[in-house]
Protein backbone atom coordinates (compact mmCIF):
# COMPACT_ATOMS: atom_id res chain seq x y z
CA UNK A 1 0.00 0.00 0.00
CA UNK A 2 1.47 3.38 -0.84
CA UNK A 3 2.29 5.77 2.31
CA UNK A 4 2.34 9.60 1.85
CA UNK A 5 5.64 11.34 1.15
CA UNK A 6 5.81 12.36 5.19
CA UNK A 7 5.54 8.78 6.10
CA UNK A 8 8.57 8.07 4.12
CA UNK A 9 11.71 7.43 6.19
CA UNK A 10 15.25 10.09 5.37
CA UNK A 11 16.92 7.82 2.63
CA UNK A 12 13.37 7.75 0.32
CA UNK A 13 12.69 11.52 0.81
CA UNK A 14 16.53 11.90 -0.54
CA UNK A 15 15.72 9.49 -3.26
CA UNK A 16 12.13 11.26 -4.08
CA UNK A 17 14.15 14.48 -4.04
CA UNK A 18 16.55 13.32 -6.91
CA UNK A 19 13.90 11.66 -8.54
CA UNK A 20 12.23 15.43 -9.01
CA UNK A 21 15.78 16.68 -9.78
CA UNK A 22 15.65 14.15 -13.03
CA UNK A 23 11.99 15.31 -14.06
CA UNK A 24 13.42 18.83 -13.52
CA UNK A 25 15.91 18.39 -16.68
CA UNK A 26 12.90 17.76 -19.00
CA UNK A 27 11.39 20.89 -17.85
CA UNK A 28 14.02 23.65 -18.18
CA UNK A 29 12.23 26.89 -19.84
CA UNK A 30 9.27 24.37 -20.55
CA UNK A 31 6.53 27.02 -19.94
CA UNK A 32 4.53 27.91 -22.81
CA UNK A 33 3.08 31.16 -23.67
CA UNK A 34 -0.34 32.73 -22.69
CA UNK A 35 -1.72 32.35 -26.45
CA UNK A 36 -1.05 28.73 -27.42
CA UNK A 37 -2.37 27.87 -23.55
CA UNK A 38 -0.02 26.64 -20.80
CA UNK A 39 1.60 23.46 -20.05
CA UNK A 40 1.78 23.07 -16.51
CA UNK A 41 4.85 22.88 -14.31
CA UNK A 42 6.04 19.87 -12.66
CA UNK A 43 3.27 18.39 -9.84
CA UNK A 44 5.65 17.02 -7.35
CA UNK A 45 4.25 17.82 -4.07
CA UNK A 46 3.33 16.18 -0.45
CA UNK A 47 -0.31 17.28 -1.12
CA UNK A 48 -0.62 14.79 -4.14
CA UNK A 49 0.15 12.20 -0.77
CA UNK A 50 0.91 9.38 -3.17
CA UNK A 51 4.58 8.82 -4.40
CA UNK A 52 3.76 5.85 -6.34
CA UNK A 53 0.80 7.99 -8.45
CA UNK A 54 3.72 9.67 -10.04
CA UNK A 55 5.73 7.06 -10.19
CA UNK A 56 3.23 5.15 -12.26
CA UNK A 57 2.27 8.42 -14.50
CA UNK A 58 5.64 8.24 -15.58
CA UNK A 59 5.75 4.54 -16.50
CA UNK A 60 2.21 5.13 -18.30
CA UNK A 61 3.82 7.76 -20.66
CA UNK A 62 5.59 4.57 -22.66
CA UNK A 63 2.44 2.47 -22.78
CA UNK A 64 0.95 5.15 -25.63
CA UNK A 65 1.46 8.74 -26.79
CA UNK A 66 -2.42 9.59 -25.77
CA UNK A 67 -1.19 8.82 -21.96
CA UNK A 68 1.72 10.75 -22.63
CA UNK A 69 -0.48 13.88 -23.85
CA UNK A 70 -3.25 12.88 -20.94
CA UNK A 71 -0.64 14.03 -18.29
CA UNK A 72 0.32 17.58 -17.35
CA UNK A 73 3.98 16.14 -16.54
CA UNK A 74 4.42 14.17 -19.26
CA UNK A 75 3.34 16.86 -21.73
CA UNK A 76 5.57 19.29 -20.08
CA UNK A 77 8.16 16.69 -19.92
CA UNK A 78 7.84 16.06 -23.75
CA UNK A 79 7.53 20.12 -24.37
CA UNK A 80 11.18 20.67 -22.81
CA UNK A 81 12.30 17.42 -24.65
CA UNK A 82 11.26 19.00 -28.39
CA UNK A 83 13.21 22.35 -26.98
CA UNK A 84 16.01 20.45 -27.15
CA UNK A 85 15.15 19.30 -30.59
CA UNK A 86 14.05 22.52 -31.89
CA UNK A 87 10.51 21.20 -32.81
CA UNK A 88 8.66 22.44 -30.11
CA UNK A 89 6.10 23.89 -32.43
CA UNK A 90 4.06 20.58 -33.19
CA UNK A 91 3.04 20.24 -29.75
CA UNK A 92 2.37 23.65 -29.02
CA UNK A 93 0.36 24.30 -31.74
CA UNK A 94 -1.64 20.87 -30.60
CA UNK A 95 -1.95 22.35 -27.42
CA UNK A 96 -3.37 25.78 -28.55
CA UNK A 97 -5.96 23.67 -30.61
CA UNK A 98 -6.99 21.77 -27.55
CA UNK A 99 -8.03 24.83 -25.86
CA UNK A 100 -9.41 26.63 -28.80
CA UNK A 101 -11.98 23.76 -29.11
CA UNK A 102 -12.79 24.72 -25.56
CA UNK A 103 -13.43 28.32 -26.79
CA UNK A 104 -17.78 28.45 -26.89
CA UNK A 105 -17.99 32.41 -28.55
CA UNK A 106 -18.24 32.72 -32.18
CA UNK A 107 -16.33 36.08 -31.55
CA UNK A 108 -13.40 34.41 -29.35
CA UNK A 109 -13.37 31.35 -32.21
CA UNK A 110 -12.48 33.69 -34.59
CA UNK A 111 -10.33 36.00 -33.15
CA UNK A 112 -8.40 32.66 -31.99
CA UNK A 113 -8.48 31.34 -35.18
CA UNK A 114 -6.50 33.87 -36.89
CA UNK A 115 -4.06 34.00 -33.87
CA UNK A 116 -3.57 30.24 -34.32
CA UNK A 117 -3.72 30.73 -38.34
CA UNK A 118 -0.95 33.46 -38.08
CA UNK A 119 1.72 31.86 -35.40
CA UNK A 120 1.42 27.93 -36.42
CA UNK A 121 -0.35 27.87 -39.80
CA UNK A 122 0.80 30.68 -42.66
CA UNK A 123 4.02 30.24 -44.93
CA UNK A 124 7.18 31.55 -42.70
CA UNK A 125 4.75 31.52 -39.72
CA UNK A 126 6.99 32.07 -36.16
CA UNK A 127 6.01 28.42 -35.50
CA UNK A 128 5.04 27.15 -38.59
CA UNK A 129 4.32 23.27 -38.19
CA UNK A 130 5.56 21.18 -40.86
CA UNK A 131 1.97 20.55 -42.89
CA UNK A 132 1.74 20.09 -46.65
CA UNK A 133 0.47 22.96 -48.96
CA UNK A 134 -3.12 21.00 -49.50
CA UNK A 135 -3.59 21.02 -45.61
CA UNK A 136 -2.12 24.53 -45.30
CA UNK A 137 -4.54 25.40 -47.56
CA UNK A 138 -7.50 24.13 -46.32
CA UNK A 139 -7.15 25.36 -43.08
CA UNK A 140 -6.66 28.77 -44.32
CA UNK A 141 -10.17 28.46 -45.80
CA UNK A 142 -11.55 27.01 -42.53
CA UNK A 143 -10.54 29.87 -40.70
CA UNK A 144 -11.86 32.01 -42.84
CA UNK A 145 -15.37 31.02 -41.30
CA UNK A 146 -14.03 29.34 -38.30
CA UNK A 147 -15.85 26.77 -36.10
CA UNK A 148 -14.26 24.83 -33.29
CA UNK A 149 -13.00 22.20 -35.85
CA UNK A 150 -11.27 24.05 -38.24
CA UNK A 151 -7.46 23.01 -37.14
CA UNK A 152 -8.45 19.20 -37.08
CA UNK A 153 -6.83 17.90 -40.27
CA UNK A 154 -3.90 20.13 -39.57
CA UNK A 155 -3.81 19.08 -35.86
CA UNK A 156 -4.08 15.63 -36.49
CA UNK A 157 -1.35 15.65 -39.42
CA UNK A 158 0.93 16.98 -36.52
CA UNK A 159 -0.10 14.86 -33.78
CA UNK A 160 1.28 11.95 -36.19
CA UNK A 161 3.94 13.29 -37.08
CA UNK A 162 4.88 13.70 -33.20
CA UNK A 163 3.86 9.91 -32.48
CA UNK A 164 5.51 8.77 -35.52
CA UNK A 165 9.07 10.74 -35.32
CA UNK A 166 9.51 12.67 -31.90
CA UNK A 167 7.85 10.13 -29.08
CA UNK A 168 9.86 7.53 -30.06
CA UNK A 169 13.13 9.39 -29.83
CA UNK A 170 11.78 10.80 -26.08
CA UNK A 171 11.13 7.24 -24.62
CA UNK A 172 15.22 6.45 -25.95
CA UNK A 173 16.28 9.84 -24.91
CA UNK A 174 19.10 9.29 -21.39
CA UNK A 175 16.55 11.16 -19.22
CA UNK A 176 13.64 9.46 -19.94
CA UNK A 177 15.42 6.31 -19.49
CA UNK A 178 16.79 7.13 -16.50
CA UNK A 179 13.74 8.89 -15.13
CA UNK A 180 11.44 5.79 -15.55
CA UNK A 181 13.94 3.38 -13.67
CA UNK A 182 13.60 5.87 -10.82
CA UNK A 183 9.72 5.17 -11.29
CA UNK A 184 10.05 1.48 -11.35
CA UNK A 185 11.83 0.82 -8.60
CA UNK A 186 9.71 3.39 -6.25
CA UNK A 187 6.60 0.86 -7.96
CA UNK A 188 8.73 -1.84 -6.72
CA UNK A 189 10.71 -1.21 -3.63
CA UNK A 190 8.59 1.60 -1.79
CA UNK A 191 9.66 0.12 1.22
CA UNK A 192 13.56 -0.37 1.28
CA UNK A 193 14.62 2.30 -1.14
CA UNK A 194 17.94 0.65 -1.79
CA UNK A 195 20.09 1.75 -4.81
CA UNK A 196 18.45 2.52 -7.80
CA UNK A 197 19.66 0.69 -10.91
CA UNK A 198 19.48 2.04 -14.47
CA UNK A 199 16.92 0.68 -16.52
CA UNK A 200 18.56 -0.64 -20.09
CA UNK A 201 15.15 -2.02 -21.67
Amino acid sequence: MCRTLAAFPTTCLERAKEFKTRLGIFLHKSELGSDTGSVGKFEWSSKHGKEGNFSEDVLGWKESFDLLLSSKNGVAAFHAFLKTEFSEENLEFWLACEEFKKLRSATKLASRAHKIFDEFIRSEAPKEVNIDHETRELTRTNVQAATAACFDVAQGKTRTLMEKDSYPRFLKSPAYRDLAAQAAAALASPSSCGPVEPSHT
